[in-house]
């Protein structure tokens, strides 16, 4: 039985799709003005793990995730560069995706954009003002009436009269209600615009989601997931907008993945905290990442520091290390208690840190039969990669993740494995000053030698 902890209701509750095997997903993508940072990070990898669980679990999952490309931000730093709106996110679209494959992300089943649904966003619109919903204002912008939707701030559990108490009213403000917000914006010199019955202009963001939703997955679909900042406003008036357009339930499950914080601080680029996805790979690689941002539970905070990075590098290690010297069998059957326990913990809102608990005890197993010699090792080993692979983690072959990979100026791995055989030989020759010599060469080269009676492995640190 699949429970899913929903914002709408601030409670867990048992899973039932609109129609049954299927689940339509949407989740809030990237406005796409810059590198994506390891909050986007956090948000990708989430919703990646939670779908190839529903998919393991049997169900056929038709996954949205939107792309943003037209926003303020977006036109301010076209301007900025002396290029075009659709040069600088074309860019910025494709370095997401090289972030996403890095991080093993899988692409959504489909990934819209903005400005490839205006007819769209242009008939929903007319629809709100249509129904009073919606007015044109005198400035050329088209304007949501909050007032008119009885149940605003439903998602967020918050009351119009206790926003209003607390709201500065600006005197000149074109808007019936502060609260009203712009479905419709009218363009200025120089701005990104199309055609409408209301001028030129282009839409705002929240109606972007509702015309795409629509387009893509129905009036009414099973999920929409997003960061921690978007419940308010952004899910709010998606809510609004696309319930009183449709006349019919919007979403029956809302899912919010947490914050992330750098060395307990919100990250901010004021603070100086900031770090892009590729800033972290360029240090870190990437599973160690993804395996940061996995072991805690979606929804939970975490926080991004360097002693995080080396807990995370410490853990997958064990376990790719107890998968080690180990005949790995690719289509393994999934089975057996270890499983079941598994599917308990990710079926309970998707409780990444008990399912990677549950790896880490095969793991201790898996070393127990290896020094026992038994056979049954390895079958436990593939089975544990195969749970693994659910999450998107330990894809790599051991030997190639243990030994890491040579960056610039690094010695080779045949050189690295040359040295180690050449310690060997000194050691059996009982020339122990040159084998601490070697030792010694290595580590200052980034390399630690790990003896055992297996003989000596070796990985580069980090």
């Amino acid at each position: 039985m699949l429970q899913v902890y929903n914002t709408l209701t601030n409670s867990k509750v048992v899973f039932k799709p609109i129609e049954a095997g299927k689940i339509r997903l949407y989740v809030c993508g990237m406005t796409v003005y810059d590198y994506c940072h390891i909050g986007h990070a956090r948000v990708m990898v989430s919703f990646d793990v939670i779908t190839r669980y529903l998919r393991h679990a049997g169900y056929e999952v038709e996954y949205v995730r939107n792309i943003t490309d037209v926003d303020d931000k977006i036109i301010k730093r076209a301007t900025e560069n002396g290029e075009t709106c659709s040069q600088l996110t074309e860019r910025f679209i494709a370095a997401m995706h090289e972030d996403e494959r890095a991080l093993n992300v899988l692409p959504p089943n489909q990934e819209p954009r903005a400005t490839a649904h205006i007819p769209a966003i242009l008939e929903m619109v007319q629809t709100l003002i249509d129904k009073d919903y919606a007015y044109a204002a005198d400035n050329g912008d088209v304007y949501y009436r909050v007032d008119k939707f009885d149940s605003y701030g439903k998602l967020t559990n918050r009351k119009l009269e206790d926003m209003r108490a607390g709201a500065r009213v600006d005197v000149n403000d074109v808007k019936e209600n502060p609260f009203d917000f712009v479905l419709w914006k009218a363009a200025k010199d120089g701005d990104v615009s199309w055609p409408s019955p209301w001028g030129e202009g282009r839409p705002g963001w929240h109606i972007e989601c509702s015309a795409m939703t629509k387009c893509c997955l129905g009036n009414h679909f099973d999920i929409h997931g997003g960061g921690p900042d978007l419940p308010f406003p952004h899910h709010e008036n998606e809510i609004a907008q696309s319930e009183a357009a449709n006349g019919e339930t919007f979403v029956n499950y809302w899912l919010h993945a947490g914050a992330v914080r750098v060395n307990k601080e919100k990250m901010s680029k004021s603070l100086g905290n900031f770090f892009t996805i590729r800033e972290v790979l360029a240090k870190y690689p990437a599973e160690i990442i993804r395996y940061l941002l996995t072991a805690s539970h979606y929804r939970s905070q975490i926080d991004y520091a360097e002693e995080a990075l080396v807990e995370a590098q410490s853990a997958l290690d064990r376990l790719y290390t107890a998968m080690d010297q180990l005949t790995l069998v690719a289509d393994v059957s999934l089975e057996g208690p270890y499983l079941e326990r598994f599917n308990a913990a990710m079926s309970d809102d998707f409780n990444t840190r008990e399912a990677i608990a549950i790896l880490f005890e095969m793991a201790r197993e898996i070393n127990r039969l290896k020094r026992d010699g038994k056979p049954q090792a390895a079958t436990l080993a593939s089975q544990m990669r195969g749970l693994g692979n659910i999450l998107g983690l330990l894809e790599m072959d051991p030997q190639s993740y243990l030994k890491g990979e040579a960056g610039e100026g690094d010695l080779a791995d045949a050189d690295i494995d040359a040295l180690v055989e050449q310690r060997n030989q000194a050691k059996l020759a009982r020339d122990f000053a040159l084998s601490d010599q070697i030792r010694d060469q290595l580590k200052d080269a980034g390399v630690v030698l790990e003896d055992s009676k297996q003989g000596t492995r070796w990985k580069r640190e980090l």
